[in-house]
């Protein structure tokens, strides 16, 4: 039995005035649905603001709810090595065995009252399938969500990676079809909304739109203030058994 896979290519540009639709980098990503109901991410990124950013993650989650398994981070920044890590979710801790070119080798354990409800490893692609938390039961609202760690808490996930955790809001907005380069979908737009104090630096205002199935594909991102970045689905293959 052949697994179903969904692969594609996001590509990042700037909205900045004097750098309007410049690209600014690109995201390579592979989304494995294994039998045994966990989605496996393999993700390639690529900032090329300087100091350029590079980051590879594989990252295991919970098909239905994208709840964290485990994941595998390692970045380069500056071209450079930044640093490598391991996380471990458990249902009453978080480990985390990570090397970074500063710090050296770190180890960390956080005990949890309840399980983490999503790993933040910067892949734009994740930006997504983070949206799978919200309840569309509730239709149109939002949820803050106290659970998360980050692998980061640079906006641009340029440090580490190490455990970060912190809450944040999820604002649904509603279904409405939209075009991107891969074509034309239905999707779901969602806000990430209520990091204030949460972050060293507020996240910039940031609207994202994924496909209106269970996939949770990115179909397009922004973010807002003094970021101005666009993120935008330019390639989709699926493949496999449905």
């Amino acid at each position: 039995m052949s697994y179903r896979t969904v692969r594609g290519r996001v590509r990042y540009t700037s909205k900045k005035p004097e750098r309007m639709d410049e690209e600014r980098g690109r995201e390579y990503f592979t989304i494995t649905q294994q039998p045994d109901g966990t989605d496996v991410l393999h993700a390639h990124c690529e900032i090329d603001d300087q100091p350029m950013v590079v980051r590879d993650v594989v990252a295991a989650m919970d098909h239905h709810n994208s709840a964290p398994r485990d994941c595998h981070v390692r970045l380069s920044v500056g071209h450079r090595f930044e640093g490598s890590g391991w996380f471990r979710f458990h249902n009453s801790y978080v480990e985390c065995e990570t090397l970074n070119h500063r710090d050296g080798r770190i180890s960390q354990r956080i005990d949890i009252k309840e399980p983490i409800s999503w790993m933040q490893c910067h892949p734009i692609i994740g930006d997504a399938l983070l949206m799978k938390l919200y309840d569309l039961s509730q239709g149109p609202g939002k949820t803050f969500f106290k659970n998360i760690m980050l692998s980061s808490p640079d906006h641009r996930g340029a440090t580490g990676p190490m455990l970060f955790p912190l809450g944040f809001g999820i604002q649904y907005v509603g279904e409405e079809t939209i075009t991107v380069a891969a074509g034309t979908f239905a999707a779901r737009h969602f806000q990430v909304v209520d990091t204030a104090g949460q972050l060293p630096e507020e996240h910039p205002p940031y609207n994202v739109w994924c496909t209106a199935d269970d996939d949770y594909i990115l179909l397009k991102a922004g973010a807002d203030g003094y970021m101005q970045t666009h993120y935008e689905l330019i390639e989709l293959e699926i493949l496999g058994d449905s």
